[in-house]
């Protein structure tokens, strides 16, 4: 018998990622993509594995199984956006479940397939007001935070009524939980804040960090900036904001607004860049955020020298926490235990491939127990606050409210803010959502 490995055995080799060729024409080419979605969701077809992940899968099968062939051929190529729609570029199919990614032959990368769907239809097409509305958090979170404005955003977002409207005339849903808005942002809260530290290098951490707040940090999670900065400090790593920031990018690439992507990126990396060469490493406390910065714009930018100098220079809080500790720089005089903790791990936390380092950090704190929950929310920033997709995120989030209700655990926490709200939304069990780093300052008694 052939020793030779065939490509239904699939791949046990490291996936790995392609560069995102949005520049080239064929990229947006109508009949190339045509081509390249039958050809996946032929194979996906065939497999079938991620069915249980989002409604992408569903939805594909379902118009296959539907159609009068029973095969893909048999689904009308105008159809193919209907499966497009309904992914929100979480990554785990690439991540978890398909056999058929890179290096493997069959050069399977089912998320970038369907962002280049997307852009393709953007640049077609451009966006529905609603869609470029929510995408745009720079200028949204801007004008909900002027003083004054944000108490009046902050009470029409808990009117019924409003929210009732806001749903007939935006198309936003009127039971989806939307975030505050704080006139004290994380930048005015912490803008001159500053620390005479001797920055100590350890296990591959400079022990001198610069945070980039994100626009959910700043306008709307301002607390996150402060808790980090208290935990940081009292482990004598020195810490301060970025000089100057905008959105990173990640709603405007879910949208398929690449053009949008690529201006953020001329500003926010030559300044992060400028950081990195004084000797700061980079957080965020947004897991998306993160992820834009370790994966998304190098495989738009591979040639960016800039680009991959941010890229390694880029941590997640408990990421480099956890390094520090390992290297005997974190303290552990813990001044109280937490009990039991219900910790969602956020998609996009779990596709850096750091393992689950928020969840180790905290388990150091004596007299806690973290239960993780390694599913996705179904939140996605936008795709479960859309009339169309509520429902559908609902869907996805419920095993994980369900579970967090089975536990009924002291605390529920997600690094994600939005997944966490979405997910205490859903369940019965939770008053309301916590941060991980929020946990672990108040485990320090700080």
């Amino acid at each position: 018998m052939s020793s030779e490995k065939t490509p239904r055995e699939g791949s046990l080799e490291a996936p790995t990622r392609h560069p995102l060729e949005w520049t080239s024409p064929d990229f947006y080419d109508p009949a190339s993509l045509d081509a390249e979605l039958e050809r996946v969701f032929e194979i996906c077809h065939g497999c079938r594995r991620c069915v249980n992940l989002c409604q992408s899968f569903p939805t594909l099968f379902d118009l296959v199984d539907e159609s009068s062939t029973m095969e893909v051929d048999g689904v009308a190529k105008a159809d193919y956006m209907k499966v497009v729609d309904q992914c929100y570029l979480c990554d785990m199919c690439y991540m978890t479940k398909c056999p058929y990614v890179p290096p493997h032959e069959w050069n399977v990368d089912f998320p970038h397939l369907m962002l280049r769907a997307k852009a393709a239809r953007f640049k077609r097409e451009g966006a529905s007001t609603r869609d470029r509305w929510l995408s745009d958090t720079d200028k949204v979170g801007r004008l909900a935070t002027i003083p004054v404005i944000d108490i009046t955003v902050n009470a029409f977002n808990g009117n019924p009524g409003f929210r009732h409207l806001l749903q007939s005339v935006a198309g936003v849903h009127e039971k989806a939980p939307v975030p505050q808005y704080h006139s004290r942002t994380m930048r005015r809260r912490l803008g001159a804040a500053r620390a005479s530290l001797t920055p100590s290098p350890v296990n591959g951490t400079t022990g001198k960090v610069a945070l980039f707040a994100t626009c959910y940090g700043n306008y709307n999670s301002p607390e996150l900036g402060e808790d980090l900065f208290k935990v940081f400090l009292h482990n004598d790593i020195q810490i301060e904001l970025v000089p100057s920031e905008r959105c990173c990018g990640m709603p405007k690439l879910e949208l398929g607004d690449l053009e949008a992507v690529a201006a953020a990126k001329a500003e926010n990396i030559p300044i992060l860049a400028q950081l990195v060469d004084q000797g700061y490493d980079l957080i965020a406390p947004v897991p998306s955020c993160v992820l834009m910065f370790k994966q998304e714009l190098p495989l738009m930018f591979p040639d960016d020298a800039q680009v991959k100098k941010v890229q390694a220079a880029f941590f997640d809080p408990f990421e480099y926490l956890f390094l520090r500790h390992r290297g005997g720089a974190l303290k552990t005089d813990f001044k109280q235990g937490l009990g039991d903790i219900s910790y969602h791990v956020a998609c996009h936390l779990r596709v850096q491939n750091i393992g689950l380092k928020t969840r180790d950090v905290l388990a150091l704190v004596p007299d806690t127990q973290v239960h993780a929950q390694e599913r996705c929310s179904g939140h996605d920033g936008t795709y479960a606050v859309k009339v169309e997709t509520y429902e559908k995120a609902v869907k996805i989030g419920r095993p994980v409210a369900r579970k967090v209700d089975e536990l009924k655990a002291d605390h529920f926490a997600s690094d994600c803010p939005m997944a966490a709200t979405h997910i205490a939304a859903i369940a019965e069990s939770v008053e309301r959502a916590e941060h991980p780093i929020s946990l672990l300052r108040q485990a320090y008694g700080l």
